[in-house]
C-alpha cells in the first residue's frame, strides 16, 4: 500500500461499485457483531486516522530497507487499537514483511521464569503470517521457501545444497543462539532431502519453540539448547534475518493487551518486563537491529500510570515522554508512542455507511437502511451515552450490526421503532478495575541488588 493508496483508503467519497464476496461479508460482520477485530476485509470498514496510517506505511518502509522501528500504539479501551494493529499487519504484508501477532496474558509475557516468555514466542510463532499465509502458520513455508532458494543458487553455481546452506547460515551463527538455529534449519534440510516428515516437523517444533527441554530436542535434533524464557528476543532477532534470507523483507512484531504487563501484582515482575522493553527499545533506537520492527498495544493507564504503568520505571518514562513542543493542536507521529485519535462524528457516519454496504454485499441498490435512518441511529446514541458513541465505537458497531441483521430477516419492519429501542451503555474498561496490591512475597529478599527499598542495604 502505497501512500497515496492509504489516502484513497481514507477518503469518504463513494468510490467504483465493488462486490463483496459473501464469506467475506459474513466473516466481517459476524466479528463486528461479536466485539472482536474481523481478520479479512478491514479495507471495507476502514475509515480515519490518515495520519496515523501514513507514520506506520513509512516504518514499514523503514524496516523493509534495513531499518528498525519500534511503536507503542496507545488508545482508550474499544477506541480500535486491535483493528489498527491489524490493519498496519496487512499492509507490513502487503510490503513482502512477514508478521507475527500475539494478545499477552498471565501466560505470555516478555520476560519470566516459569515459560510464560517461551509461551509467547510460541504463540507468535504459530501466528506468522506472509502475503500467501496471511491467518497464520506461515513459519512451514518461510523454511520451505528459504531451502528452495538454496536450491535455486547450488543449482546455478555447481554447489551442493548443503555448501549453500551453511555459506548462507554461516552469519546467523555469529549472533547469540545463532549456532543451533543453523544446525537445526540444516537438520529440516536433511529431512527434505531423504523424505524424512518426522525430522522436518521436528526442526518446524523446535523454531517454534515448542519444545520444553533439552534433552527432548537433542533427542530429535542432535542440538543441546532449546528456546527458552531468556532468550525469546535473541530469536525473534535471529528470525528477523532467517525471514530475510528466505526473500522477504523482514519481520514485524505485533504484541496487544500489553496493559497485562500493567496488572502483576509483583513489582519484580513488572519491572522484569519493562527492562526487557527498555532492551528492545534501546536496540530499535540504536539501529543495531535491521529489519525488525514491534508494535505493543495498550491503553494510557499501561503507559503513563506513575505507580504501576510504563512511566513507573524512569529509563522508560524518559524515553517516551511527549514532545513538549507538540501542544496546543500540534502532533509529533515520529515518536515511539503514538496515541490514536478518537473519530470524529463524521467518520463514524461514514464508517456506518460502511458497514452498511458492507451488509448489502457491496449493492447499493439492497441496502436496509435509508440514509435518514443512519442519522437517526447516531442521533439516538448520542442521547444514551453522548460523545462515547464515536470515541470508543465498539458497542455501537454492534448494535449498529444488530440492528442490520434483524431489518435483513424480517421485510417491511418500521426502522423507525427499531431505532428508539436500541438500548446502550458506555464502555467499561475493565483495567481499570481495582488491582492487586503488590504482593511483597514476590520482591527480591533483603540484600538482593533487584530490591526496590535500596536502603535496606544502606550501610555507613
Amino acid at each position: 500500500m502505497t501512500t497515496h493508496e492509504a489516502d484513497a483508503a481514507q477518503d469518504p467519497r463513494p468510490a467504483a461499485p465493488v462486490r463483496i464476496r459473501p464469506r467475506e461479508r459474513d466473516a466481517l460482520l459476524q466479528s463486528l457483531r461479536a466485539g472482536v477485530v474481523p481478520r479479512v476485509g478491514q479495507q471495507h470498514v476502514q475509515v480515519g486516522r490518515v495520519a496515523e496510517v501514513r507514520a506506520m506505511l513509512a516504518d514499514v518502509e523503514r524496516i523493509a530497507d534495513g531499518g528498525s522501528a519500534l511503536r507503542f500504539v496507545i488508545g482508550d479501551y474499544g477506541a480500535g487499537k486491535t483493528f489498527f494493529l491489524h490493519l498496519v499487519r496487512s499492509i507490513a504484508m502487503e510490503k513482502r514483511l512477514v508478521t507475527a501477532h500475539a494478545d499477552l496474558n498471565p501466560d505470555r509475557r516478555l520476560h519470566a521464569t516459569g515459560g510464560q516468555a517461551r509461551g509467547l514466542y510460541a504463540e507468535l510463532m504459530r501466528n506468522l503470517a506472509s502475503r500467501s499465509k496471511p491467518d497464520g502458520g506461515a513459519l512451514p513455508g518461510v523454511v520451505e521457501r528459504f531451502v528452495s532458494t538454496a536450491l535455486a543458487e547450488a543449482e546455478r553455481t555447481g554447489e551442493t545444497p548443503d555448501q549453500v546452506i551453511r555459506s548462507r547460515m554461516r552469519h546467523l551463527s555469529e549472533l547469540t543462539g545463532g549456532y543451533d538455529f543453523a544446525e537445526v534449519v540444516g537438520a529440516y534440510w536433511r529431512g527434505h532431502d531423504s523424505g524424512d516428515e518426522h525430522l522436518k516437523s521436528a526442526a518446524v517444533r523446535w523454531l517454534r519453540g515448542e519444545y520444553a527441554t533439552r534433552t527432548d530436542a537433542r533427542a530429535a535434533l542432535g542440538v543441546r539448547t532449546i528456546i527458552d524464557d531468556g532468550t525469546m528476543y535473541d530469536h525473534l532477532k535471529l528470525m528477523s534475518r532467517f525471514v530475510r534470507l528466505a526473500g522477504f523483507d523482514g519481520l514485524l512484531i505485533c504484541a496487544d493487551e500489553m496493559v497485562n504487563l500493567y496488572k502483576l501484582a509483583s513489582t519484580r515482575a513488572r519491572n522484569a518486563n519493562y527492562e526487557q522493553i527498555l532492551r528492545i527499545l534501546n536496540d530499535t533506537l540504536q539501529g543495531s537491529t535491521g529489519h525488525l520492527g514491534f508494535l505493543f498495544g495498550g491503553t494510557p493507564e499501561f503507559l503513563r500510570d506513575s505507580r504501576r504503568g510504563l512511566f513507573s520505571y524512569p529509563a522508560l518514562q524518559s524515553r517516551l515522554a511527549d514532545n513538549a513542543f507538540a501542544a496546543d493542536g500540534l502532533v509529533d507521529l515520529t515518536g515511539p508512542v503514538l496515541e490514536l485519535q478518537p473519530l470524529t462524528q463524521e467518520d463514524f457516519y461514514v464508517l456506518l455507511t460502511k458497514l452498511r454496504h458492507v451488509h448489502a454485499g457491496g449493492d447499493a441498490g439492497a441496502h436496509v437502511l435509508p440514509d435518514e435512518a443512519v442519522m437517526a441511529f447516531m442521533r439516538h446514541c448520542s442521547e444514551k451515552i453522548g460523545d462515547a458513541y464515536f470515541r470508543t465505537p465498539r458497542t455501537t458497531i454492534m448494535a449498529f450490526c444488530d440492528l442490520l441483521a434483524v431489518l435483513e430477516q424480517n421485510p417491511g419492519t418500521d426502522w423507525q421503532s427499531l431505532v428508539g429501542s436500541v438500548t446502550l451503555a458506555p464502555e467499561q474498561n475493565p483495567d481499570l478495575a481495582p488491582l492487586d496490591e503488590d504482593d511483597p512475597d514476590d520482591d527480591p529478599p533483603p540484600g538482593d541488588p533487584q530490591r526496590d527499598d535500596d536502603f535496606t542495604t544502606f550501610k555507613l
